[in-house]
């Protein structure tokens, strides 16, 4: 019997997420439907005994990287080599479900890049390796700052350069539990300020203009998975021209 591990966070309302990322729900009671029932032509008086309606909710507010979500290229730039970039509903889904490997960073402190050769220690350290086709997830340990402020403004964050080895290897999916792909966000900007570097800033994701792939951000729970002999399902909402999308990803591990 296989064994579902869910490693995609709640979607809902945190006062902690920075004020743009902000999901907001409205939750309607089962009474609210009765009326717009009666509105759509059924009399009160044949309505079914006990019923009380159904319940219904609507999103008011949520960017499609507010939550557990994957990039498409679009994402990084209009372009991947020189071609149109493939925005979320273009995205194969033969890319979205696969082999997974669990590559562990969580000993790299805050503000350190990820590198290829740690990638390639830890692949030695576990034994997994990498085919074509395979789902890489980053553990960094950071989704113990979901839903709290701090979440936005720590980690470690992935290089250019395991970026691009890791696409080398035939990986055209992967994903990290902390808040974003690359080094915090307010870090980045304040090193490129202070080096005046000005490749320094989302040199990770930027690496989408010339190679193509996609990331999945915010992922949770990889601390669950081995380093590998399982396999990763990762469908994003079909949203027609958009750069990311929501998705409900889960591991599955056979017996």
């Amino acid at each position: 019997m296989s064994k579902i591990i869910d490693l995609s966070k709640p979607i809902r309302y945190n006062q902690q997420d920075p004020w743009f990322m902000r999901v907001k729900i409205k939750h309607k009671p089962h009474r609210a439907a009765k009326w717009l029932i009666r509105f759509l032509g059924l009399p009160f008086r044949l309505y079914p005994k006990g019923f009380e309606g159904w319940a219904d909710d609507t999103i008011k507010h949520m960017g499609v990287h507010a939550t557990t979500h994957i990039d498409a290229p679009w994402h990084y730039y209009p372009t991947v080599g020189g071609k149109p970039a493939k925005t979320i509903d273009e995205i194969p889904l033969e890319w979205c479900y696969g082999e997974g490997v669990v590559i562990d960073m969580s000993h790299k402190p805050d503000f350190e890049v990820i590198t290829v050769e740690d990638i390639k220690q830890d692949l030695l350290k576990t034994g997994a390796f990498l085919k074509k086709g395979m789902i890489v997830l980053i553990k960094t340990g950071r989704d113990q700052y979901n839903g709290t402020k701090q979440f936005a403004d720590v980690g470690t964050g992935m290089s250019k350069e395991a970026t691009e080895w890791l696409i080398d290897q035939g990986i055209k999916v992967m994903g990290i539990d902390q808040w974003g792909w690359d080094l915090p966000m307010r870090y980045m900007i304040q090193k490129a300020k202070e080096t005046n570097d000005a490749e320094l800033f989302w040199q990770a994701h930027l690496v989408g203009r010339d190679k193509e792939y996609c990331h999945i951000e915010q992922l949770v729970n990889l601390n669950q998975l081995p380093p590998f002999g399982f396999k990763i399902c990762v469908f994003p909402l079909k949203i027609v021209g958009a750069s990311a999308a929501p998705a409900r990803v889960v591991a599955i591990l056979e017996d």
